[in-house]
């Protein structure tokens, strides 16, 4: 089997930012990593939850509203994927996702929290998904990263899989 392309980033020098994940068939993946793998606490479930109702709601009524595909957490807890169509940067995404950190700054309450709307709707944080947000709206002014550091991985037939 081949190796999927984001298994190749080397997740011990990987840092708070954001980064193109794929360009692909019109849509551009982006990596909103929030935390620094395994070296600071994953995101708590209940905090990224959280984000995940404010900040697809945030996208999904913005001025780039009509191209948001995906506003979701990652699985390892440590960001966010989000989905595009058309043509955007990583600066693009910056300036969006600290529009957006801001508005969740301001919130009082998480939508879509109630057993009709919500799959899981007990499992919210809004303190501190507000916690991680300001933390990550700091990283994303003071100190931005946005280039991958990629693996040279070798598959069980000898084959090398690089992502250059």
């Amino acid at each position: 089997m081949e190796v999927i392309k984001s298994f190749t980033i080397d997740h011990t020098c990987l840092k708070p930012g954001i980064y193109v994940s794929r360009i692909d068939k019109g849509f551009t993946t982006f990596d909103l990593r929030i935390i620094e793998p395994n070296k600071e606490p994953a995101i708590a479930p209940s905090a990224i939850h959280s984000l995940e109702h404010l900040m697809a709601t945030w996208f999904r009524n913005s001025e780039v509203k009509d191209d948001v595909v995906y506003v979701g957490p990652m699985g390892c807890l440590t960001g966010m994927y989000v989905i595009m169509t058309g043509s955007y940067s990583v600066e693009d995404m910056r300036r969006l996702t600290i529009e957006c950190l801001q508005w969740i700054l301001g919130q009082t309450e998480v939508p879509a929290t109630t057993p009709e709307t919500c799959g899981n709707y007990l499992l919210h944080d809004l303190p501190m998904c507000k916690w991680e947000c300001a933390r990550y709206l700091d990283r994303l002014r003071h100190n931005f990263h946005s280039e991958y550091t990629t693996l040279q991985v070798v598959l069980d037939n000898g084959q090398i899989f690089a992502d250059a």
